[in-house]
């Protein structure tokens, strides 16, 4: 098994993630600000995948040595600075999650269940503790504990395959384009600059260097490939999974304003 037997797969997740029907949903500025309320919390659990592969590919820990890692280690640590450590629209250094949810507060989307689910991380309870103190919809809960299943795992090359292959693109291009067409644009400057900034952000050979990462990480381990194939079925299907919940719940608001 290699990468290209991985990505041959998985291809028809992938086509399926790319053609969901909730692309078709988000018609409004209302619809996105139902979709950030779930999606928030994949915005927040991508940076412990991101963290975990830090760990794994760069020395974080005291005597510093070596890892001698190359383009992987300058890769992860390049994501890094820019995921927990960029510049907002005010000059302001912050990671992209409080980017995401100030601009979720400036265009009146509901903060309320991630405020309290980080609020409970803060106060050391474990990850199901506070997904259910936060009252998170079913979907939102499995799709970060399917995320943190594999980071406990301490199995790298699972942590890479969700990296690699469970993070779609969210066609950041739709989204503007919408904002655009609406009058209340001051209320999504802060959104449209983060959606801008990760098209900037996005470079070509962030691709090819995190298939690199999975080919070093197997090497000719086919137990380990058979398990980054499990995994990238996983966490593709947990993200649809998340997909269906989203678009049926903004489908549920466009009805209940109809009849109201």
């Amino acid at each position: 098994m290699n990468i290209e037997h991985i990505q041959k797969e998985i291809t028809s997740l992938r086509e399926e993630l790319k053609s969901h029907g909730l692309y078709q949903q988000l018609q409004t500025i209302e619809d996105i600000k139902i979709f950030t309320q779930d999606h928030v919390f994949a915005v927040w659990d991508f940076m412990s995948l991101l963290k975990t592969l830090q760990r794994e590919l760069t020395c974080v820990s005291v005597p510093w040595v070596p890892r001698k890692k190359g383009k992987l280690t300058q890769f992860i640590n390049e994501i890094t600075l820019a995921e927990e450590s960029d510049v907002d629209l005010s000059g302001e250094s912050k990671s992209h999650f409080e980017m995401y949810l100030d601009a979720m507060r400036h265009m009146g989307s509901e903060t309320h269940k991630i405020e309290v689910f980080l609020s409970k991380i803060h106060q050391n309870s474990s990850i199901e503790e506070a997904l259910d103190f936060a009252e998170v919809p079913e979907a939102v809960k499995n799709f970060v504990k399917v995320t943190f299943k594999t980071i406990y795992s301490n199995d790298a090359h699972k942590v890479a395959a969700a990296f690699t292959f469970g993070r779609e693109d969210l066609i950041p291009d739709m989204f503007i384009e919408i904002i655009h067409q609406t009058h209340e644009q001051e209320s999504f400057k802060d959104f449209l600059y983060y959606l801008n900034r990760h098209v900037e952000l996005d470079g070509d050979s962030h691709g090819p260097l995190s298939l690199d990462m999975i080919v070093e990480l197997c090497g000719d381990d086919q137990q380990k490939w058979s398990e980054v194939l499990v995994t990238a079925k996983e966490a593709l299907e947990v993200r649809i999974s998340l997909w269906d919940y989203i678009a049926d719940n903004i489908s549920k608001h466009k009805l209940e304003k109809a009849l109201s």
